[in-house]
């Protein structure tokens, strides 16, 4: 099953202006993304370090066929890491205000990418290594998954889907990733992928976070490995694409430093 999952950075399909997304070395947490080998749509993941203590990353749905989303995909994802890397070079940064501000400028980006409209649901998020917290945004997007102690917690959407409207605002609020939690973050192509006229779900994906002892690579797969078997085909419908950010036990962060 494995050899269906290819990372972006060799996906044939890729526009070549695209920066690789090659993942960063967290203190504690581990980072990964997996997109089902056929690319179909616009799902776009990407993730970089922005400070000592900061990780960036996110998942667009930028809407439309590859080949058409390019030229968004791509302004999207400079903006992306430009203004992150500006925004967050201070220490002492306003994680929500630059969050925010990341947000406004990526829909200022996709509209005038292209005369078209691109409706782009998105969740971006920047991880505080030093306090183990996710501040972030969803606009529009399936709804991420927190897993805790407490069970799963649904991050819905904060705003519209960037690309729609100009003056389009959206709130970032900051959510705790304590020891042994994680976070799962599908694109639409999961949650709309069908058996028999019934959809695979957000429930189905819960399920899967709910085990334990997995990598973020290894709930990734998971989730891939699940979708094309409850479809019983290749998912060829839209994008399938899953990035999960895992915190490490505590104890083995004990071990670890």
């Amino acid at each position: 099953m494995h050899a269906l999952f290819q990372r972006k950075r060799a996906a044939v399909s890729v526009p070549t202006q695209l920066l690789q997304s090659n993942i960063p070395v967290i203190d504690g947490a581990e980072l990964a993304a997996l997109y089902y080998s056929q690319r179909q749509g616009g799902d776009f993941h990407d993730f970089f370090r922005i400070s000592p203590s900061r990780i960036i990353f996110g998942l667009l749905d930028v809407a439309g066929r590859v080949d058409q989303a390019r030229s968004v995909i791509s302004a999207a994802q400079q903006v992306f890491r430009t203004l992150s890397s500006e925004l967050f070079a201070v220490e002492e940064v306003n994680e929500a205000e630059a969050m925010t501000q990341i947000a406004v400028h990526l829909n200022r980006s996709i509209l005038g990418a292209e005369v078209a409209v691109h409706a782009c649901p998105a969740f971006a998020a920047c991880y505080n290594e030093a306090v183990g917290t996710i501040c972030y945004f969803n606009a529009g997007h399936t709804p991420g998954l927190l897993r805790d102690g407490n069970g799963i917690t649904e991050l819905p959407a904060t705003g519209l889907p960037l690309g729609l409207f100009s003056h389009a605002t959206h709130d970032a609020p900051t959510v705790a990733l304590p020891s042994d939690a994680a976070l799962l973050l599908i694109s639409r192509g999961v949650v709309e992928g069908k058996c028999n006229n019934e959809e695979f779900g957000l429930e189905r994906a819960k399920q899967i976070l709910l085990a334990p002892g997995r990598s973020a690579q290894e709930v990734c797969a998971a989730i891939l490995d699940q979708v094309q078997q409850f479809m019983c085909a290749r998912p060829i419908h839209n994008d399938v694409s899953a990035l999960a950010l895992v915190r490490a036990a505590a104890a083995k962060v004990a071990t670890a430093s």
